[in-house]
Formats: C-alpha cells, structure tokens, sequence
C-alpha cells in the first residue's frame, strides 16, 4: 500500500474532518444547542477519526486499514445523525461523511 495508491481516500477524510468541524462549530450557534449535542459529538468523534485514517495512510502503515475501517463506522454515523438535520452545513457534513465512508471502505477491503 502506497500513499498514491489512496490518495483519493485521504483528500476525502480530510475533507470529511473539515466538514465536520465546520458543522460542529455551526451547531454550537444554533438556537437549540442541547438538540443538537449528538451531532457535535459525532462531529467531533467523526474528524477526529478522519485525521487519523489521513495520517496513518500517507505514512504507509500497516495499520492504516484497520484505522479506517473504523473510520468508515464513524462516518456512517455521523452521516445519519446529520441526515436528521435540515441545517445546510448538516448536509454538508453528511454528503462529506458519505464520500469518505465510501472510500475508507475500499481501503479497508483492499488491506484486509
């Protein structure tokens, strides 16, 4: 496994991490914070696990399949919590979790 080999899987967890922090802080200004506590965990869970996948794929770790196997999971998550929402920055982050989930999932399969 070569970092050029998934490239396109790690533009798409950081793009998926940013997406995530970008809603999560949107949902801090929402009128109803407290209805919306779900999302920004999952937001937060959600970049924090795309970063990683990110970082163990451009370094060509062995575990980097593992990591985002996992990550896919978080994003699968967090695409439905966001899929709730009618928010813009809600679809968004849930189009973004798609794509990245998609992606972590041929990693995943391929190093398995």
């Amino acid at each position: 496994m070569t970092r050029h080999q998934h490239q396109s899987c790690i533009d798409a967890c950081v793009a998926c991490a940013d997406a995530c922090e970008r809603c999560a802080s949107a949902c801090l200004h929402e009128p109803d914070v407290t209805a919306m506590a779900d999302c920004i965990r999952l937001d937060r869970d959600c970049a924090d696990l795309c970063r990683l996948a990110a970082t163990y794929l451009s370094r060509e770790s062995h575990l980097a399949g593992e990591v985002c196997r996992v990550c896919a999971e978080a994003c699968d998550e967090c695409a439905a919590e966001c899929a709730r929402h009618k928010m813009e920055h809600c679809r968004r982050c849930a189009e973004a979790c798609r794509t990245c989930a998609e992606e972590c999932r041929q990693v995943a399969a391929a190093t398995a």
